[in-house]
């Protein structure tokens, strides 16, 4: 009798194990669609009964043969297939029934979604994403891998189910512009460095990276008709390491890559000051022909271009004609901050020369908020970091103006005073700080109608490895994602906090080292 009522106790036991691990498992999945903790928050959230099952026999169709979507659909199913184990088959509308698929459909015209948006149908049957771009099927496709459990997110084969709640999502962005950006001229940063930080910004349907090219410490991109750049500016960084450059070859592949994920890489070459390793690279740049010692410290403000040479707009028209050539985007970034060893009347004159020499070459200038000084035309930029009155100043030009307010944005500011990695010259930069802030009323005078966008900067003072790079992008990045992609009425820190701390299981599957800040609630 006693080993009978052992034996059912004993399953009985075990079958409350059962049952609690499946509720564990079925937790990682939202079950209303309107509780799924997605960033950037969706436009609308609609629920419905039921949900939808990915299984290996799931086919993702497309509604039409372009590559961008086939990439698109590929991308996905990449995405999919190691958590899986799946080998997911992609397939063109009308080859098979349209049930057990994810429908990737575009050209719907719907003039409320613009390039980006799009609109997300769920029901038992099948997932339907449509666009009116192949770039809005991306974006939507980040949401279709948030609404999948974490694990959905390992290289490894992991445990099912692979559900998604039923019901809508209307989607769209706020801002056209919407990016960070890494200096990899303080520390170099190789491509497979770069590259995970496109697919981390991609992750939450950024669209930009802006990368910061040439420093004092270290000239970072092959230019052909001076060799002198490379081999000389590019081989130390700060702290005296070895540096490094990318090849045009390289360089390229980075662009494609970008591209692969519909962001568009704005490089900038700072000046007319940050340019001591152009001037320890070519004499003829220096007022006595003589090259300075390469810089491996962080002090600011004390190199600058000859702005009455005409040998610098020859050095600099070779330079921005290489760059355009193998820049797809609008933009050139300029630089122009912090150009504290050229006089005011010097510099004015100099940033015009340098805008007509952009615009020659089919590209518009984008510069850093002192640029707003000059007579710029109204097809330049100008970013707002430091100086509010410049940023204004450039709006009554008639120019756009990018939101990197260093005490809001300043991806290199320390978390607090105890948090070792990155500066904290302009204060500390929390969670809760970076995500408590709207560009369009920052700063009185600028409104929505003057902002082209947001975007979040990576200097590399204090970093030179991925996963310090990771420590001080997440979980800030989410945040800035977020300021640029939902609209400021639908963004509050209480809420956000949650959400984001439902991302902590997210960011371990994707490798992420992040900072666990006290001020999310962490899940």
């Amino acid at each position: 009798m006693m080993k009978t009522f052992k034996s059912r106790f004993t399953l009985l036991l075990n079958a409350l194990f059962l049952m609690l691990n499946v509720a564990a498992v079925n937790a990682t999945f939202a079950a209303d669609l309107t509780k799924a903790a997605l960033i950037p928050k969706p436009v609308s959230v609609k629920a419905a009964v039921g949900f939808f099952t990915l299984q290996g026999s799931t086919v993702i169709l497309i509604s039409e043969e372009s590559p961008e979507l086939i990439r698109v659909a590929q991308y996905l199913a990449d995405r999919l297939n190691p958590a899986t184990g799946f080998n997911l088959a992609i397939h063109t509308v009308g080859t098979i029934p349209a049930s057990n698929c994810i429908l990737l459909e575009t050209k719907i015209s719907n003039s409320q979604l613009g390039q980006e948006g799009y609109e997300l149908t769920i029901s038992a049957d099948n997932i339907k994403l449509a666009a009116n771009t192949a770039e809005g099927i991306f974006r939507g496709v980040q949401t279709i891998r948030q609404l999948f459990p974490a694990t959905i997110e390992c290289k490894t084969v992991q445990k099912g189910p692979w559900k998604i709640a039923a019901g809508s999502i209307l989607d769209y962005p706020s801002y056209t512009y919407r990016g960070s950006m890494l200096d990899v001229a303080r520390h170099f940063f190789g491509a497979n460095d770069v590259k995970r930080y496109i697919d981390l910004i991609a992750a939450y349907k950024m669209n930009v990276l802006h990368l910061h090219l040439a420093d004092d410490q270290g000239w970072r991109i092959e230019i052909k008709s001076w060799p002198a750049l490379t081999e000389i500016g590019s081989t130390t960084q700060v702290g005296g390491g070895k540096g490094g450059f990318y090849t045009q070859e390289v360089y390229n592949d980075l662009v494609q890559y970008a591209a692969g994920r519909f962001i568009t890489i704005v490089p900038e070459i700072d000046m007319p000051g940050h340019t001591n390793a152009a001037l320890a690279s070519v004499p003829e740049l220096n007022p006595d022909n003589q090259s300075t010692k390469l810089y491996t410290g962080t002090n600011v403000g004390f190199s600058t271009l000859q702005t009455h040479k005409e040998f610098t707009y020859k050095f600099l028209g070779d330079v921005i004609r290489e760059l355009s050539g193998m820049t797809p985007g609008p933009y050139i970034h300029v630089g122009g901050d912090e150009s504290h060893s050229t006089k005011k009347e010097d510099y004015i004159p100099f940033i015009e020369k340098v805008q007509d020499l952009v615009l020659a070459n089919g590209k518009l200038m984008l510069g850093w908020d002192e640029t707003a000084l000059s007579a710029l035309k109204n097809s330049s930029v100008a970013q707002y970091w430091a100086k509010a009155e410049n940023a204004k100043l450039g709006v009554t030009k008639g120019v756009k103006i990018i939101m990197s307010p260093a005490a809001k944005a300043y991806l290199d500011m320390k978390y607090n005073p105890k948090t070792h990695l990155g500066l904290h010259w302009a204060g500390y930069v929390e969670v809760d700080t970076g995500y408590k802030w709207n560009p369009e009323t920052l700063v009185p005078g600028i409104t929505k109608e003057n902002i082209l966008g947001v975007e979040c900067p990576l200097w590399s003072e204090t970093i030179s490895n991925i996963d310090q790079i990771e420590t001080l992008l997440f979980p800030r990045l989410p945040g800035y994602a977020e300021i640029g992609w939902t609209p400021a009425s639908d963004r509050k820190w209480e809420e956000y906090r949650i959400r984001l701390g439902h991302q902590a299981e997210r960011f371990k599957m994707m490798g992420i080292h992040y900072y666990p800040s006290a001020k999310v609630s962490w899940k």
